[in-house]
């Protein structure tokens, strides 16, 4: 393809996104399934023309999607998969065999289900509704953009919560649940349970239902619904499980118990238990979707795929000596997983944490659950409209770690040019507290880099 060709496809892509961004966003959504159902309608229903992996939570969404991606992929099925927020480019949202879908593809799909997305937003504005969303309008083209390939199964993240969720209109043969803890209280409720049960949603009649080893509270919801919808439970800890796993290089070495068979020795290029913990999850989504769990997987494609794994934005490593390190982290969950894996897998002389936290969140419980590993706190902000005040945020930083060991740069390139230069070959700069700061920074990197 020729440069002209692509800078024509890349400013076709760019409209559609900026069409997407004039919609209400992702920060607001509404909880409602009508409108997407009815617009899938008017598309012919795609989602029904690809067997479905659910996958929800609170953590490891996104990573166990990638996961459960990639395996079935070394299966040789062609795959899909939906995945939020974007780091860079919103392309990355929807995988289509492995690679974001193409700026041709994404523009001339738009274009395809444009009309009816209109037709929809002229209803619901004629009913006293607003229009279809950001996330509402991503979720069709997703749904169209994988029918359009074709593909024979699509890997499901839902964008928040579940049970209201637009990726609901789609039917799971296999619901996913990553650990579910407290985030987005305002919207999914203030307890574990009342987020579980919110998140149970996604559960369909008959359904499998997989989920990774969770708190008592979000267990009995759970179960609750499955039973409601006669969809089998195979739980973390009693139907499969995580044996071992070694620190190895570019990642570690994971021992699993699956629903169907004992897979050993399996290199997986991610660090953390956490990661650990996610494949497993993955591993018995795919026995499940596959087999229904009676078949073990081939250890040698099981092998393949997960070697092929990768998790943008988790504890990615982007330059070294010193080591800069970005991880999407943005709730006290995620936080206290990352700080668990930077002091079992890493042997850093210092770490300096670059973080900004975006309003919404707990930046206290982010911090607190940092401050154990971290050496010094550089408070920033992404571009995001809704970071936390760089002042509000040191204040909260200051009030867990001292004066001392937190200081204030608003500009993140400033931020990360004065921690790399004031770091040594042993030390380490990791930015992290947004998803929305991590992309910022890769994208800085792969400026660096020479790369568009």
């Amino acid at each position: 393809m020729s440069a002209e060709q692509q800078a024509i496809d890349r400013a076709d892509a760019e409209k559609v996104y900026e069409e997407l961004l004039s919609r209400i966003g992702e920060a607001a959504p509404r909880p409602r399934l009508e409108p997407t159902r009815r617009a899938a309608e008017l598309l012919g229903d795609p989602q029904r023309s690809y067997a479905i992996i659910h996958v929800t939570g609170t953590n490891g969404k996104t990573t166990t999607s990638r996961i459960a991606e990639s395996i079935l992929r070394a299966y040789g099925l062609r795959t899909g998969l939906l995945t939020s927020p974007h780091l860079v480019r919103v392309n990355e949202r929807i995988m289509i065999d492995g690679q974001p879908i193409s700026d041709r593809a994404l523009a001339d799909n738009w274009a395809d289900i444009a009309p009816y997305v209109l037709m929809v937003d002229a209803e619901l504005t004629a009913n006293g509704e607003e229009p279809l969303t950001y996330f509402e309008a991503l979720t069709l083209l997703a749904f169209a953009s994988f029918a359009d390939a074709p593909v024979d199964v699509v890997v499901l993240e839902v964008g928040m919560g579940g049970e209201w969720d637009s990726t609901n209109v789609a039917d799971g043969d296999v619901a996913v649940f990553t650990p579910i803890a407290l985030d987005h209280q305002a919207r999914l409720g203030r307890t574990i349970g009342e987020i579980a049960r919110t998140k149970a949603g996604i559960i369909k009649p008959a359904a499998v239902v997989v989920t990774a080893l969770q708190q008592t509270e979000a267990m009995d919801e759970l179960v609750r619904a499955a039973e409601h919808d006669e969809a089998a439970v195979q739980c973390e800890g009693v139907d499969f499980a995580l044996l071992d796993a070694r620190l190895a290089v570019g990642g570690q070495v994971i021992d699993v118990r699956g629903r169907a068979g004992e897979y050993r020795d399996l290199a997986l290029p991610l660090f953390g238990e956490h990661q650990a913990q996610n494949a497993v999850v993955a591993i018995a989504a795919v026995e499940s979707f596959l087999g229904d769990g009676t078949q073990p997987l081939a250890d040698d494609v099981l092998a393949q795929g997960l070697a092929a794994v990768t998790s943008p934005g988790r504890l990615q490593v982007l330059a070294t000596e010193p080591s800069v390190i970005v991880d999407a982290a943005h709730n006290p969950h995620g936080a206290r997983a990352l700080a668990t894996t930077l002091l079992g897998s890493f042997a850093f002389d210092s770490i300096t944490a670059i973080v900004g936290v975006l309003d919404d969140k707990d930046a206290r419980g982010i911090i607190e659950a940092l401050d154990p590993v971290v050496t010094r706190f550089v408070v920033t902000r992404s571009d995001s409209e809704r970071a936390l005040d760089v002042e509000v945020l040191a204040e909260i930083a200051t009030a867990v770690a001292g004066p001392d060991r937190v200081r204030i740069e608003p500009e993140l390139a400033v931020a990360l040019a004065e921690a790399r230069d004031e770091a040594g070959p042993g030390d380490a700069v990791l930015v992290t507290g947004s998803i929305s700061l991590v992309g910022q920074a890769m994208l800085m990197s792969a400026q660096e880099d020479g790369e568009s």
